[in-house]
């Protein structure tokens, strides 16, 4: 699918699910990693991530240009277009726009799977700060009792 046939079909669903008009732009973008699509209140454009058409079909897309076209009405209606506004939560549920996209392959969180690889413990309480990555103590006091922090590695089993 190329931009002119997602702009018409932003517009076809613009008219069909608000019964408005959408009189700007409308286009693919490779370069969206985390999101589905996006509405810029500047330029009232909107990017729409192609990977979820290709990984997910015309379906969930509809609904992410639904939901990008929630933030647009609303704000041309100088009405609440936030995520957290209460006018763009009930609008979105009245047209059957996606709160959220889902993840593509490989897009996933990974690191909160990570296991814990440092301790920074305190030498005036002993209190324990678990650490995926490795910092220095010098520059950190404890929250506690402003101990200084020495650092340990975890031991990590592996995972074969």
């Amino acid at each position: 699918m190329d931009n002119e046939t997602l702009q018409k079909w932003v517009e076809r669903v613009s008219l069909e699910a608000f019964g408005l008009p959408f009189r700007h732009r409308a286009t693919f973008n490779e370069r969206l990693r985390t999101t589905g699509g996006r509405y810029f209140t500047g330029t009232h454009h909107i990017e729409i991530n192609p990977r979820q058409l290709a990984g997910f079909g015309l379906e969930e897309t509809e609904k992410i240009i639904k939901h990008e076209l929630c933030h647009y009405h609303l704000h041309l209606l100088g009405r609440g277009y936030r995520h957290r506004d209460r006018d763009f939560k009930l609008l979105l549920k009245q047209v059957g726009g996606a709160r959220f996209c889902n993840a593509l392959p490989g897009q996933e969180r990974q690191r909160r799977s990570e296991p814990y690889r440092y301790a920074l413990i305190c030498r005036g309480c002993g209190l324990i700060y678990k650490r995926k990555r490795k910092i220095d103590p010098q520059k950190y006091t404890c929250g506690v009792c402003r101990g200084k922090l020495r650092i340990e590695t975890l031991d990590i089993p592996n995972k074969s």
